[in-house]
């Protein structure tokens, strides 16, 4: 049977809402090269439809005011999902770094224990051989 002790990364992951989890994969999804691909096929798809069709009945004929409508949407919709995400990763770093400096207190307290009873050892073997000593 494998040990299956679940990390304080696991805990937290395991502990986010529906919309923390939502922020993170949107996030994960707008920082990608798809995305910034697909999003330049859009654009230019867009642009090629509306110039072509420009003669004939474009739904948003240059200089694609709907477009830049939508892009501005966008962009104040990106920027506030990744804040949320920011703060949230702020917040692990901090939980995160309060942990190592838990785990680093408790290595000392260890630590200082060890050398204490190899001091102690020390003078035990400093007295036996004094005591051997001719």
């Amino acid at each position: 049977m494998s040990d299956q002790r679940q990390t304080w990364h696991d805990k937290h992951k395991a502990s986010l809402t529906k919309g923390q989890r939502a922020a993170d994969i949107m996030r994960n999804g707008m920082g990608s090269w798809p995305f910034v691909g697909g999003f330049i096929g859009f654009m230019l798809i867009w642009a090629a439809i509306n110039t072509w069709a420009l003669a004939t009945n474009a739904w948003d004929p240059y200089p694609y005011i709907l477009l830049n409508l939508l892009l501005s949407m966008l962009a104040g919709l990106q920027g506030a999902i990744l804040l949320i995400a920011a703060k949230r990763q702020d917040a692990i770093a901090a939980a995160m770094a309060q942990h190592d400096y838990d785990t680093n207190l408790k290595a000392k307290e260890e630590i200082e224990l060890l050398i204490n009873i190899n001091r102690q050892q020390l003078e035990i073997l400093n007295e036996l051989k004094l005591l051997a000593a001719p």
